[in-house]
């Protein structure tokens, strides 16, 4: 299996050689997030993440798995179309389940911390190391669903396995993935523009090294051979 660095610079020069249909599936998916946010209150607005914009999520995650398995020339609209359909339920699934993992964290600091004390402060710190694992542990579910053809509840019992098969790497990875969302959220327009494509390809070759490790150097030779442009590969 290959190191969490090498990873993460495959996963650059993929998103570099990609960088228009990247772009393209995060202004798509980044579109609902306008009027959710600005005028949806906030517990509709969190529910409308989960239910709508995870999925759309999903159909990017669904677009850049084909793009990357380029066994024969997709059309990117159609595949994240496809994606958006097909990802209600896992989408949706994961979506429902960290809204609930939010709202557990935020009720337990809004309860105990308001009393104050050590015994306050110990619980909210367990809850949000609980949380904390619960969300990393769910990092494969979607890529367990398109590399495996699981279904969602396999998938989220599956990526559990996983992650404590591999704590430390999934713990980097999920740190990662944080400090690209991070550094993205910094302006509005990186944002919207390049975090859905980003998350998809990193996401997509981080579980694809610990799905099948062993070929994860085959396949980074079938990309440099086969990449031809987006362009002239009818998605347009």
């Amino acid at each position: 299996m290959r190191k969490l660095s090498e990873v993460l610079v495959k996963s650059g020069v993929e998103i570099y050689r990609d960088i228009i249909p990247v772009a393209l599936y995060s202004v798509v998916s980044s579109v609902v997030l306008v009027p959710v946010l600005m005028l949806a209150p906030l517990p509709i607005a969190i529910m409308l993440l989960a239910v709508v914009y995870m999925p759309i999520v999903f159909g990017v995650c669904y677009a850049v798995h084909h793009r990357l398995e380029r066994k024969e020339r997709r059309n990117s609209i159609k595949d994240l179309w496809a994606g958006m359909l097909k990802g209600f339920v896992p989408g949706g699934a994961v979506g429902i389940l960290f809204a609930v993992l939010g709202f557990i964290l935020w009720s337990t600091w809004w309860y105990y911390g308001g009393q104050g004390g050590m015994m306050g402060t110990a619980v909210g710190v367990f809850q949000t190391f609980f949380v904390l694992m619960a969300l990393m542990s769910q990092f494969y579910t979607w890529q367990l669903v398109l590399q495996k053809n699981m279904g969602i509840v396999q998938a989220m019992g599956e990526s559990v396995k996983l992650f404590f098969r591999h704590p430390g790497y999934t713990m980097g990875a999920c740190f990662q993935a944080l400090c690209l969302t991070a550094l993205l959220a910094l302006t509005v327009v990186g944002f919207g523009a390049l975090f859905a494509g980003m998350f998809a390809i990193y996401q997509h070759k981080v579980a694809y090294n610990v799905l099948e490790p062993e070929d994860e150097p085959n396949l980074s030779v079938g990309n440099d051979r086969q990449h031809t442009g987006w362009m002239s590969q009818g998605n347009v």
